[in-house]
């Protein structure tokens, strides 16, 4: 596994739980919003110390017993082949595993849901379908694969949340309301709970995004 950090603990990345948070590097979209260019930009990553596992799990070992979980984010972390190996063993550490994914590896997540890999899921929706490609930095993309990962998320039994940040001519209201739409959730009322279905609406965070490097 690629690895290009870790964060020994954040109070607000696994809701309710005190967690570790571990990047893996890579990503296949270019969103310009993105506030970790370092893990996706290849001339970024060559620059970027790597982890290695055994550091990881070193550092594990000494937090069983004094936090609840590992979120696993990135990059992407559904790209790598070896995500389920890597999680197991995360998994037979006694740790919850929290995965962030962009959505575009619906097979990967399947096979952490049927391996029962994981304990919580949070998914990025980029924008309305419409605008999905421009806000990935993408001249297309294939939306059957991020609802397919939709479906394998709300269909689980797995506490989830999809989440959307509100930058600048990417998001917009309309945007919004099609993103409620799109996810099975009434365009206005309640944000929260009519359907069972979370959407978090996230904060732009201006001071460096990965558009500052294209």
């Amino acid at each position: 596994m690629l690895l290009g950090g870790l964060q020994k603990l954040s109070l607000i990345d696994y809701p309710g739980k005190l967690a570790a948070v571990v990047f893996t590097l890579g990503c296949n979209f270019r969103c310009g919003f993105c506030h970790n260019p370092e893990l996706v930009l290849p001339a970024l990553i060559k620059k970027q110390s790597r982890l290695a596992e055994a550091d990881f799990f070193k550092f594990l070992r000494t937090r069983q017993g004094k936090i609840d979980g590992v979120v696993v984010t990135g990059g992407e972390p559904t790209l790598h082949q070896d995500l389920p190996d890597f999680i197991s063993q995360i998994k037979k550490l006694g740790f919850l595993v929290k995965l962030d994914t962009n959505g575009s590896c619906p097979e990967m997540l399947r096979i952490l849901l049927e391996q029962k890999l994981l304990d919580y899921i949070a998914m990025d929706i980029k924008s309305s379908p419409e605008r999905y490609h421009r806000a990935c930095g993408l001249t297309k993309i294939n939306l059957s694969t991020i609802q397919k990962s939709i479906d394998f998320i709300k269909n689980s039994a797995l506490p989830y949340n999809f989440r959307t940040t509100l930058a600048p001519n990417v998001v917009s209201e309309k945007d919004i309301s099609q993103i409620r739409q799109w996810l099975g959730l009434a365009p206005y009322g309640a944000w929260l709970g009519e359907t069972g279905v979370k959407l978090v609406l996230q904060e732009f965070r201006p001071e460096k995004t990965l558009a500052q490097y294209l």
